[in-house]
């Protein structure tokens, strides 16, 4: 159980009615106690968005840090108030799934609660792209860093804490650059650089493996098969490094890039 709360840093950008940080304060607050782990830090960030195309323009960020573990959620509505009650039902989904990784870790027995984690529960309130024309979109994030080793199970679980769409990793058995990402309805999808799917075994997810090798190109071809296909991310060998990266389709319109350290 946590002993002090932490500090709650929360940023405001938009016009914004009065009170709607002290309510999202009050909303993550009252979250805390489920965490079972000491939270360090919490940071939240309210957005009204000024396009007003913009069916849902208020989004509302969290990450904490439970223990040295991150956990983050991202959500979109009509008005801030909406969005903060969202936020706090995913953060509530994030923590119990916190808290029953670590109760199986220490060998508990996971126990079924008001906020149970099931694949699919999740909200669906994720923020619409910015539909800019494709002439106009540039990469302005590339993010590099050495990719986690670990195992698909592993990854889905980082995946759902972070409330992530894809996880780029590099699989702990085959040793190969990987991405997972959800598979409607129930499931997840795995690629690789080279597919083994013989080598994956069972999981405790449910998991279906691309036998498709990720396409061999570089990040000029990436953006355009972005361009002309329309799908959220572009997993691709690097035709240079020869490993696993991730073009992505960033909420602004533009896209982002991840590669991995060497």
């Amino acid at each position: 159980m946590p002993t002090q709360t932490p500090e709650i840093q929360v940023e405001a950008q938009g016009d914004l009615q009065p009170g709607v940080a002290e309510l999202a304060r009050t909303k993550v607050l009252a979250l805390l106690d489920e965490a079972r782990e000491p939270v360090l830090s919490v940071r939240i960030r309210l957005t009204r968005m000024h396009n007003p195309a913009t069916e849902r323009p208020c989004l509302a960020q969290a990450s904490l840090d439970v223990n040295g573990r991150a956990a983050r959620a991202h959500v979109a509505a009509g008005t801030m108030p909406e969005a903060i009650d969202l936020l706090h039902d995913l953060l509530a989904l994030k923590l119990a799934r916190l808290r029953r990784h670590w109760e199986a870790q220490r060998g508990g027995t996971p126990r079924a609660g008001e906020h149970e984690w099931r694949h699919g529960s999740e909200p669906t309130h994720r923020p619409a792209h910015y539909p800019r024309p494709a002439d106009e979109r540039e990469i302005i994030r590339h993010k590099s860093f050495s990719l986690a080793r670990e195992t698909p199970d592993e990854a889905a679980f980082e995946l759902d804490t972070m409330d992530y769409d894809f996880l780029l990793f590099t699989d702990l058995v085959t040793g190969e650059d990987s991405v997972i990402y959800r598979a409607a309805p129930t499931g997840y999808r795995l690629a690789q650089v080279r597919p083994h799917p013989e080598q994956i075994g069972t999981t405790a997810v449910q998991l279906t493996v691309s036998p498709t090798p990720a396409p061999r190109m570089n990040v000029a071809n990436a953006k355009r098969r972005m361009d002309t296909g329309g799908q959220p991310f572009v997993f691709f060998t690097d035709d240079v490094t020869e490993r696993g990266n991730v073009l992505y389709h960033r909420y602004d319109g533009h896209y982002g890039l991840i590669t991995p350290a060497e």
